[in-house]
């Protein structure tokens, strides 16, 4: 019943495709300039996406912290490593550059060396006071130097904050306001107000200016985002168009194609921009994957249409017959890639969900588009010459074709051995593959800002924020002397570990009144003792609420502090073993009953992100072969046949698995796509290899040999061409500037070609070696729904249909 369903409902499609025309193209460009009006719509993202659903513990925690003390990614940094900067003239330009920024809207506070205050006890009314170091402008080289010396040598509070006194590395801090952060203001101060400034300034005093902070890496990063999509999509359509021109040697054909992926491509912004989803650094490989998707639809259909015309010359007949005969066949395939791609909606990753509600939508709407589109406008056109047919006789391709079947036929014994080389040398590798956490790993490492990334861990160990909250569960518990002593200890250690830069917090601001009451003796700095707490705190009390330099690091109720500390960019083991060596002092030192100590932060949040994401590929990929196996057991109703489709798709995927450890490419959030994306796609070639060789088993009467032979030089063509176009479509992503993209695009490619060789030789291999036990009715059953129809079951029907259509 389902099997005449089908072939009816094809039959039905192609006579309403053919007999619509016009009415259907009417539709289609309608649907793309609906389309069209969603693309203002799309939004870049203004915040590295989180990898962890919102009831995630480590999310609740994060959460938490930036209800009490708001955003922590709102410092901007300028710095200079020169030593010509330590002159009159340009360090008063130093000065004058960053309170330039105090005047902008978008500016919470700056922090230069200008602003720099020493805290002095007044003996007269009890207080301490805040004394400028620069009062205007510097006037001299003896000023300088004598700056220089306070700096460097007397004042520890500030040591490492803006200056690095082992290099005289110097910087400004920007704040921002936190309600701009993750807004489309930030774009603009950073582009349009921000970097002319320091662009200016380096052109006028020949200093080299570095620029980081996560606002700014932000705002570059998205952009090279959105500028590398209108890149990839002209390269990927160049490179595919090239190879299509090159197997076809049609412009005709060229051209056709790629007004069907360009159209292709408007839908997916269309449905970007109609969901309203952020173009993030997976969005934004969509529109060239639906192009490198697209072509070897366009090449089955007009492979089709040229075979059917060769062999008969009927334009309207040959236009029925790709309809009725591929158009099954290309949906279960798109289906089966367009699964591979849904997979991703079940991690409760916003970041992959949103990938694989667009990418699967894409995928289902090429597929609408090959099937109405190609037949419609070749309708349109005269009978291809016989220049444009002349590829389907090529030797060469006669001759690869050849050469599998020589393969298969003699040298099984060799192609099982290679494999099982492959499988062996692929479960070692497997073991040595790592796991990236880091937030800049898939940042683009040639440009300016990722160089500025390496100058500011160097010279202060990182930029990305690590967090610890301190909740001593009362009012104006943090000011106790021995919670202060309890952070002091837990600084020390963070501060001896060299991942991570010189914490800050309200411990520092305690041990400066203590210096400042003994008349900033440096030798004072550190905790007052219960004895000398009593009086040194009315001085802090008495004074004027401009001396709390460090009000951002307490809550207004006193219960809640934070030490802010940045990391270098590290991998996700000695993230691991930093936070488990913290978790540990924070056990010993602060009492589960009078102390809630929690460690966050956006980069260990992306840590447990990545590692969340790696759980779920798991389950994703779990689920993907679930899926096409449960395909499989429809079509064919043999289980056998599921587990021979399975093992030539299953095997590409553990040697990409063991190169990844071999290459040291790590698992992170662009390479864990890797595996979905490739068996989805690599899958189709099963698809149609099975389906053809279902048909040839019956045409054959169950002559096994016959049968893999006859489907091997029949489907070896068009496999062949779309695995290449594939191949040379994916490689195209390697050209991007984000490693993760690059990795991404090398290792689809690779894994699509090593799974092309191994459906063209392992699976008609293992029909073979298997052939008693599938050779009969009872084990391949009648399948549910015929992916290619039966030449002479439609013979008749085609015939008549094609002189009314004409």
């Amino acid at each position: 019943m389902l099997k005449l369903f089908s072939k009816n409902f094809w039959h039905v499609t192609a006579r309403l495709i053919l007999r619509n025309k016009i009415g259907i193209l009417i539709v289609i460009l309608g649907t793309t300039i609906f389309f069209s009006t969603q693309w203002d719509k799309m939004r870049m993202s203004y915040t590295e996406a989180n990898l962890l659903p919102d009831d995630h513990e480590a999310t609740i925690v994060y959460d938490h912290f930036l209800k009490i003390f708001g955003e922590e990614g709102n410092i901007i940094v300028l710095g200079v490593k020169d030593s010509s900067l330590y002159s009159v003239e340009k360090l008063n330009a130093w000065n004058r550059l960053s309170d330039s920024f105090k005047k902008d809207p978008e500016v919470e506070a700056v922090i230069s060396l200008k602003d720099l205050q020493k805290l002095e006890k007044d003996t007269k009314d009890e207080k301490f006071v805040l004394e400028p170091f620069i009062t205007d402008s510097l006037a001299s080289e003896a000023q300088i130097n004598k700056l220089e010396d306070e700096l460097f040598n007397q004042y520890p509070f500030y040591d490492n904050f803006l200056f690095n006194k082992k290099t005289k590395t110097l910087r400004s801090i920007i704040y921002l306001k936190k309600d701009i952060v993750n807004t489309e203001v930030r774009k603009d101060f950073v582009l349009n107000k921000l970097s002319p400034k320091i662009d200016a300034f380096q052109q006028k005093y020949n200093l080299d200016v570095h620029v980081s902070g996560m606002p700014y890496i932000r705002t570059l990063n998205s952009k090279s985002i959105v500028d590398e999509i209108g890149f990839f999509v002209a390269a990927a359509l160049l490179v595919t168009s090239f190879i299509f021109f090159f197997f076809f040697r049609s412009m005709r054909a060229t051209l056709v194609s790629l007004v069907v992926v360009c159209i292709g491509v408007m839908w997916t912004l269309g449905i970007i921009g109609l969901l309203n989803y952020e173009i993030t650094v997976l969005t934004a490989l969509i529109p060239p994957l639906i192009i490198v998707i697209g072509i070897p639809n366009c090449i089955f259909l007009i492979n089709k249409y040229q075979h059917e015309v060769k062999k008969h010359g009927n334009k309207i007949k040959s236009l029925q017959r790709v309809i009725t005969k591929i158009g099954n066949a290309t949906l279960m395939t798109n289906v089966t890639t367009a699964s591979g791609f849904a997979t991703f909606i079940i991690t409760q990753s916003k970041l992959l969900k949103e990938f694989g509600v667009v990418a699967s939508l894409s995928i289902l709407s090429i597929f609408v588009l090959c099937i109405l589109v190609i037949p419609i406008i070749y309708s349109f056109l005269p009978l291809p010459k016989d220049r444009h047919l002349e590829h389907l006789n090529r030797r060469w391709i006669g001759g690869f074709v050849d050469w599998m079947e020589r393969m298969v036929r003699h040298k099984r014994i060799t192609i099982y051995s290679i494999a099982l080389v492959l499988l062996i040398a692929s479960m070692i590798g497997m073991y040595q593959i790592k796991v990236s956490g880091s937030l800049i790993d898939d940042m683009p490492q040639k440009t300016e800002f990722y160089k500025d990334i390496q100058f500011f861990e160097k010279e202060f160990n990182g930029i990305m924020p690590l967090e610890v909250m301190v909740d001593t569960k009362r009012k104006k518990g943090v000011m106790k002397l021995s919670t202060l002593k309890r952070m002091d200890e837990l600084e020390e250690l963070i501060d001896e570990t060299p991942q991570l830069s010189k914490p800050i917090s309200v411990v520092d601001l305690v041990k400066y009144s203590k210096q400042a009451y003994y008349n900033g003796n440096p030798k004072f700095y550190q905790l007052p003792t219960s004895y000398e707490n009593s009086f040194i705190l009315s001085y802090a009390k008495n004074s004027t609420s401009d001396v709390n330099l460090l009000k951002n690091f307490v809550d207004s109720t006193g219960q809640y502090a934070r030490i802010t500390t940045f990391m270098k960019d590290i991998g996700t083991d000695k993230m691991e073993r930093i936070e488990e060596n913290l978790q540990q002092k924070i056990t010993k030192l602060f009492p589960k009953n009078r102390y809630n100590v929690v460690l966050t932060g956006k980069a260990l949040v992306f840590q447990k992100g990545t590692k969340y994401l790696i759980k779920n590929l798991v389950l994703s990929l779990s689920l993907a072969i679930f899926l096409i196996a449960l395909f499989m057991a429809y079509m064919f109703r043999s289980f056998r046949m599921i587990v021979i489709s399975l093992i030539p798709n299953l095997l590409p995927l553990l040697v990409t698995a063991g190169l990844m450890g071999y290459l040291g490419v790590p698992l992170k959030p662009s390479t864990i796509l890797v595996f979905s994306i490739a068996f989805g796609i690599s899958v189709d070639d099963t698809i149609h290899f099975l389906a053809k060789y279902r048909q040839e088993l019956q045409q054959n009467h169950w002559k096994i040999k016959t049968s893999v032979y006859g489907a091997l030089r029949e489907t070896g063509v068009s496999m062949f061409y779309t695995s290449i176009v594939l191949f040379f479509g994916f490689s195209v992503f390697t050209i991007s500037s984000f490693g993760g993209t690059v990795a991404l695009g090398a290792l689809v490619s690779i894994t699509l070609l090593f799974a092309m060789l191994s459906n063209l030789l392992l699976l008609p291999s293992l029909l073979l070696s298997l052939e008693r036990s599938i050779a009969n009715k009872e084990v391949l059953r009648e399948p549910s729904i015929n992916i290619i129809p039966d030449e002479d079951d439609e013979e008749e029907d085609e015939d008549d249909n094609s002189e009314k259509l004409s």
